[in-house]
């Protein structure tokens, strides 16, 4: 488990084809630190420590993993973000992440605002349900709030902390992000198609459903 507050980038150094599976090794400033078995999540996704040195680590990607995200398109000297597991005793400061990414989005625009910057991003429609205004979402493993929704598309604010922490800084229009809604929204919406249906394969939620059972606001209340 991660809390989205990602504490430093590292830099991919090897990639190797293990037949459907990919062999990565990552730079990381915390890798003298780990042990074999650990776990890190590397732009949002967990993934198991096989290997490490005082400079790097080595992970296994799965094929499953490699259809979901984008670490399918990483390739050498690409920077990454990379967070700890939670241990038992952190603050909590972020939102409670998993490193199982729900989907891949696609930045539209970044733009500057005030002395941070607006990202917005598109998303599948998989995830409509799951993404609501001021809701929480991680995308490439940064937890972010949801400044606004439109159609397909969400927009976050990105403060200078994060800009310089991350690599979100270098995102242009078209960069692909893996992005994982908030586990208590996602049970939410399980829950409620449920109700709905009496089974999980009920239909999409609605807002007005959302709103009824006291999980949003009405549209147009805000």
């Amino acid at each position: 488990m991660f809390t989205g507050l990602v504490q430093t980038t590292g830099r991919i150094v090897h990639l190797e084809r293990l037949g459907g599976e990919r062999r990565v090794r990552v730079e990381a400033p915390f890798a003298a630190d780990l042990r074999r078995g650990e776990s890190v999540a590397v732009d949002g996704v967990c993934l198991t420590v096989t290997r490490c040195a005082d400079a790097w680590f080595e992970a296994v990607v799965s094929p499953e993993t490699l259809s979901r995200t984008t670490l399918v398109l990483r390739a050498p000297r690409d920077r990454v973000n990379l967070e700890r597991a939670l241990r038992a005793g952190d603050r909590l400061g972020g939102h409670i992440v998993q490193g199982h990414v729900d989907g891949v989005g696609v930045v539209e625009a970044m733009r500057p605002e005030g002395t941070g910057a607006r990202t917005r991003v598109r998303f599948p429609a998989g995830l409509s349900d799951c993404i609501v205004t001021k809701g929480s979402i991680a995308v490439d493993g940064v937890s972010l709030t949801v400044a606004d929704v439109r159609g397909r598309c969400f927009e976050v604010a990105l403060i200078p902390e994060t800009l310089a922490s991350t690599r979100l800084r270098e995102y242009a229009p078209g960069t692909a992000v893996n992005l994982e809604v908030d586990i208590m929204g996602r049970y939410v919406v399980e829950y409620l198609r449920g109700r709905a249906a009496g089974s999980r394969s009920g239909p999409a939620v609605t807002r007005d459903d959302l709103a009824r059972h006291g999980f949003a606001g009405k549209e147009g209340s805000r």
